[in-house]
């Protein structure tokens, strides 16, 4: 009867990560505090881009949308896990799931189209110096964050409408801690979930298309600075092209691996973590990474926070 009720159930029961309750709690405390600390870092990069007016030139306006959109996906899954776990409670609703999978899956390839351009301008910016100014003008940058936004809810609406044209008969569990594709492809008693595998490999497709931009990007970027006369030139260029190489490498493997690998009835912890990998680490990552250690981040922080000597925002990117 217990099963029965779970197949025919509206909504569907998310996991926990644990029945038992001090761990539930732990568990709540600890997202919480990895969300709150994401969606500090977060903003403060927004406001600090947005204030300081040697901050308004292309790198700070991708650093500004790739902080929006990290504390955007972020939000996506943990909150629910957070309730989740402080109810002991895992049932969500039939149209949240939908929400979660549209915001999911869209702001997933916003970030990888984001890393994208963010590379390419770090190309054009260091292998191509004099030609910078035109290639990243202010137009060109509204209009590519517009394509990657737009890219984005594109990719959403397809993953969600082929997803959720599934007839759902198995019991409406899922072993993840959010509603995760793979795993509701398994309540799928016959081959109508073909159609996200078509979307899933025309989207992966892309993400590896944009993989390889990203590294030869990176790899131009390599071969200039290995000429760079100056040690601590070379030093300084490495070091902050090194992580953001791996941060995106990070992020697309532990994905791809997530969705590609077989669904267990039985989930590990390992399958946790993996999750945890790419849906949260990530986040947590690149502010520290793409902005925080850089030094003109770090001057524009401590204005904001020992002085408050910002000045009027430059009107950059402003439609001439």
């Amino acid at each position: 009867m217990v099963m029965a009720n779970v197949t025919t159930m509206s909504g569907f029961l998310l996991m926990v990560f644990s029945n038992n309750r001090e761990l539930q709690i732990l568990h709540a405390l600890l997202f919480l505090l990895i969300y709150l600390l994401t969606l500090a870092e977060n903003l403060l990069i927004i406001a600090i881009t947005t204030l300081d007016q040697h901050l308004q030139t292309p790198m700070y306006y991708f650093l500004k949308h790739l902080s929006l959109l990290d504390l955007s996906f972020i939000s996506v899954t943990v909150p629910q896990s957070i309730d989740n776990s402080l109810t002991g409670n895992g049932y969500i609703a039939h149209g949240q799931c939908m929400l979660q999978v549209f915001f999911f899956t869209a702001l997933a390839w916003v970030e990888v189209a984001i890393l994208t351009v963010m590379s390419y301008d770090r190309y054009a910016a260091i292998c191509l110096p004099l030609h910078y100014e035109d290639i990243m003008d202010p137009r060109a940058c509204k209009r590519a964050m517009i394509a990657v936004w737009l890219s984005g809810g594109i990719s959403g609406i397809l993953y969600t409408a082929a997803t959720f044209s599934i007839t759902f008969c198995k019991a409406k569990i899922i072993h993840q801690f959010f509603c995760d594709i793979p795993q509701l492809l398994k309540l799928s008693c016959s081959s109508d979930y073909l159609g996200v595998i078509g979307v899933a490999a025309f989207m992966t497709m892309l993400a590896f298309i944009c993989f390889v931009s990203i590294v030869l990007s990176y790899a131009h970027i390599f071969s200039t600075v290995v000429r760079i006369p100056s040690a601590k030139g070379r030093s300084k260029a490495f070091s902050t092209c090194l992580p953001h190489l791996f941060v995106v490498s990070f992020f697309l493997s532990t994905g791809i691996f997530e969705f590609l690998k077989p669904t267990s009835d039985s989930p590990t912890a390992s399958d946790i973590i993996i999750s945890i990998f790419y849906t949260v680490v990530p986040l947590i990552l690149n502010p520290m990474i793409y902005s925080l250690r850089n030094e003109d981040m770090k001057g524009a922080l401590r204005k904001l926070l020992l002085r408050g000597e910002f000045t009027r925002k430059k009107t950059f990117l402003s439609c001439g």
